[in-house]
């Protein structure tokens, strides 16, 4: 019985949905995507468009694991989600900070990736946003990543919200290749009866000043299959003893939004990527101020 009790709860949430308000359906859709999941990402380059005849397929990536995603804020026009990857044996296990969602509702402040760790600052006209959400998602320390703005989609049974934008290069490929600078990612999310799907249909691209060339285009299909929340007690355990230190450098990145400037980042300092940083600064002894002070440094 407690195996399928996560999937006949998804379908009785699906059922339920009909009968609530545009927004009700909206928000309800967005917080489905929380709990503990065992999840599998798909990766293959499909087409290529190059005519470089050296150009080399990236490999296809195929991984999986249990993850758990953290509701951490739950308001009206803003739902905060944190994922966290359990790794590792059992009774061993490690806790990765992956990546965060956040979701507002009617949001006009936009920071659309421009290649080279840079965001451009756009401000969305009101009438282009109405009923829309923002998902704007970030990098495992925080910093942005991506973030596009659409309508979530209840009809013939489907639930989904989908959307194309800018993005830099994913884990798996800055780390092997540098012959592209953008990933423009559309991105479908869809609650299903059991869990939800990540679907991704991205085109790897080179920007230039003058020019943009599409090298090739990339599959994803990343599933998120609802398990009992128990499986996940590793990462909620976790997140009780460092949530206030997260909650403190998503205060510090906030002051840094709020400006509406175009932002610029640095790829390492000394050598050391910020998200090396960000992880050594959790694991200390908690003292608010002093930690506070460090992670502004930080982002200076």
């Amino acid at each position: 019985m407690k195996t399928i009790l996560p999937f006949l709860l998804s379908i009785l949430f699906l059922q339920n949905l009909s009968s609530q308000t545009k927004l009700e359906q909206d928000r309800q859709a967005i917080k489905a995507m929380c709990g503990c999941y065992d999840v599998r990402f798909n990766f293959s380059e499909t087409f290529q468009h190059t005519k470089d005849t050296t150009y080399k397929p990236s490999p296809d990536k195929i991984t999986g694991g249990l993850e758990w995603v953290q509701l951490v804020e739950d308001e009206p026009g803003k739902i905060v989600m944190q994922h966290l990857l359990i790794v590792g044996p059992e009774n061993k296990e490690q806790i990765i900070k992956h990546w965060r969602q956040d979701w507002l509702y009617q949001n006009q402040d936009l920071y659309v990736y421009n290649g080279d760790k840079q965001w451009k600052y756009r401000k969305l006209p009101y009438d282009e946003v109405v009923g829309q959400w923002t998902q704007k998602v970030y990098q495992v320390d925080d910093s942005p990543r991506y973030e596009g703005s659409a309508s979530w989609v209840h009809v013939d049974g489907k639930h989904y919200w989908e959307d194309t934008t800018p993005a830099p290069l994913p884990r798996r490929e800055f780390s092997i290749r540098d012959d592209y600078n953008i990933t423009l990612r559309t991105n479908r999310h869809e609650i299903t009866d059991y869990g939800w799907v990540h679907d991704q249909d991205n085109k790897k691209i080179l920007k230039t000043d003058d020019n943009q060339i599409i090298l090739a285009e990339e599959k994803g299909y990343n599933t998120y299959t609802k398990v009992d929340d128990n499986k996940c007690k590793v990462a909620q355990d976790w997140w009780k003893a460092h949530h206030s230190y997260w909650a403190d450098v998503r205060t510090a990145w906030e002051s840094i939004f709020e400006n509406k400037k175009d932002l610029s980042m640095l790829s390492s300092v000394d050598d050391r990527p910020l998200f090396m940083y960000m992880f050594e600064l959790q694991d200390k002894s908690y003292d608010n101020k002093a930690i506070k002070k460090q992670i502004n440094a930080f982002l200076k």
